[in-house]
């Protein structure tokens, strides 16, 4: 069956101090363990791509976890596996859910076998007074044979070219210790850490076996140490901004294999990280090179529409039925609510079908490897080299305020109907794009960017809930005429409640755009 767990564990170069580790506070014995012999083939794309971002596959048979076995990086000690049993099917046929994990990391390349390693293991269980395991401590004896001769990685993800192996079959041997925790606490492995050291050993600088093996040091790009913090000395405020565009692309890569496996809200919030890329990227345009940010907006947008289809039918389905709950069982009789639940069901389904195949583009994958080129080495202008960070992002901020406040006042000068339906939805997304552009702004005035981005999310909120009575009153016009079955009154009554929802937030407009539009609101010096 498939298990998953979060795995936190240390290497270190050489073997186990003998006789250290009996007296360490809270261990009451050091118990051997059975020893196990090894076997594993990893597996990673042509250039590496996973083992650049210290993801390791690999395929082990041996031992009381044979399998199929992911691990995804979480910090530096702490790892996401993922196992899967062996089938019985093809060796090298990674299983589907696997690959569904993988996908956005591997965009389309083959994932080949790149290294054979055999691992001898000693074991040694620290106990305590109760009997349970603390932590299991291995001396692993390791042979290593490299199988395929990594392609340079086109430049996709940064770093330096891969060692030359064109010698011939690269075999390298070590042995080194790990301590992985079981039930101890995180201060465990630092304890343990101590008495290693003090005995003369290293923490290894290789992220993996595999690393080891082909002879990679560890991760290509940035790492979170590597970025800019705001207590650094004059950081560029195109570096500033560029740290928040690589926030929101670690978001966006996490959030896809969510999606792919449909897990609840993955679609809503994958589309919100692609928003907000496109949103910063937009606002903050004068501080990069103009033709990186138009290409790159444009391909969101199109990211965004595609999430989008799927989330809107989502929204729409759960806006209806909870305004059918709402209404008397006089009115909502006969089978309405299931009706509207089937419709919206079966649209999100089919929409949430296509966004997947989308994702399975290369047009998609070309995205995530130019929005990695982009944040890795940001094309900064001038304007983005300078460190006046305040006053930079504070004219931007007041520029997003114009923008937004001259939408809604040209909004609300219009009539009542469609033409001042979509332009409050205009403004709403001005609004938006305010708000996650003072998000951006953040690390620059904490306080004062979060005031004004809350001002901007109350604007926001309050134009999205109108327009949410805009899509629902457009659905019921054109549902009423096709369902019948007694449900068109019950139709008109929730066409009125939308109407009366919709008064009631142009109501609350004008208030809100006083406090969006206070005229110190963007100044963040």
């Amino acid at each position: 069956m498939s298990a998953e767990h979060m795995e936190r564990e240390r290497k270190y170069d050489g073997g186990w101090p003998p006789g250290r580790f009996a007296r360490l506070p809270g261990v009451a014995q050091v118990a051997p363990a059975e020893p196990q012999d090894l076997d594993a083939v990893y597996y990673d794309t042509p250039d590496l791509g996973l083992l650049h971002r210290r993801i390791t596959l690999r395929r082990r048979t041996g031992g009381d976890d044979a399998g199929w076995h992911l691990k995804l990086p979480r910090d530096a000690d702490t790892r996401e596996e993922i196992h899967e049993p062996l089938d019985g099917g093809a060796a090298d046929q990674v299983p589907e859910a696997l690959t569904r994990r993988l996908a956005v990391f591997v965009r389309g390349r083959a994932l080949v076998p790149v290294a054979h390693l055999h691992t001898h293991r000693r074991r040694r269980l620290l106990v305590d007074a109760a009997g349970a395991t603390l932590a299991e401590i291995t001396e692993d004896q390791v042979s290593a044979r490299a199988m395929h001769q990594p392609e340079p990685a086109d430049g996709v993800g940064g770093g330096t070219e891969p060692p030359d192996r064109s010698g011939g079959t690269h075999v390298t041997a070590w042995t080194e210790t790990e301590v992985e925790l079981e039930n101890g606490g995180p201060d465990l492995l630092d304890t343990v850490e101590e008495a290693i050291t003090a005995a003369g050993g290293t923490r290894s600088h290789h992220p993996s076996k595999l690393a080891r093996s082909l002879g990679e040091p560890g991760a290509r790009g940035p790492q979170a140490s590597d970025r800019v913090r705001p207590d650094e000395e004059a950081p560029s405020v195109g570096a500033l901004v560029a740290d928040r565009i690589r926030e929101q692309l670690d978001a966006l890569i996490a959030l896809d294999p969510q999606v792919r496996r449909d897990e609840p809200d993955s679609v809503h919030r994958m589309r919100v990280a692609a928003r907000r890329l496109r949103s910063i990227l937009r606002a903050h345009r004068r501080l990069f090179d103009g033709g990186w940010v138009d290409a790159l907006a444009a391909e969101l947008r199109w990211l965004g529409r595609s999430l989008g289809e799927a989330r809107d039918q989502e929204v729409l389905g759960e806006h209806l039925v909870e305004a059918v709950e709402g209404l008397p069982p006089e009115v909502r009789r006969g089978d309405l609510r299931a009706r509207l639940t089937a419709r919206y069901a079966d649209r999100y389904r089919r929409a949430w079908e296509q966004a997947t195949a989308d994702l399975a583009t290369p047009r998609y994958y070309a995205l995530l490897d130019a929005l990695e080129a982009f944040a890795d080495d940001p094309p900064l202008t001038g304007a983005g080299a300078g460190t006046a960070v305040a006053e930079r992002l504070g004219r931007t901020l007041r520029r997003e305020q114009r923008r937004t406040v001259t939408r809604l006042d040209a909004a609300l000068r219009l009539d009542p109907g469609p033409e001042r339906d979509d332009a409050l939805h205009r403004a709403r997304k001005a609004a938006k794009r305010a708000r996650y552009t003072a998000d951006s702004a953040r690390p620059a005035s904490p306080d004062r960017a979060g005031r004004f981005a809350k001002r901007m999310k109350a604007l926001q909120k309050t134009l999205g809930a109108h327009q949410d009575t805009v899509i629902a009153r457009r659905a019921l016009l054109a549902a009423g005429p096709t369902d019948g079955d007694g449900h068109a009154f019950a139709y008109g009554v929730l066409y009125g409640i939308q109407q009366d929802s919709a008064r009631a937030a142009e109501n609350r407009l004008p208030g809100l755009r006083r406090r969006a539009h206070r005229r110190r609101l963007a100044d963040l010096g």
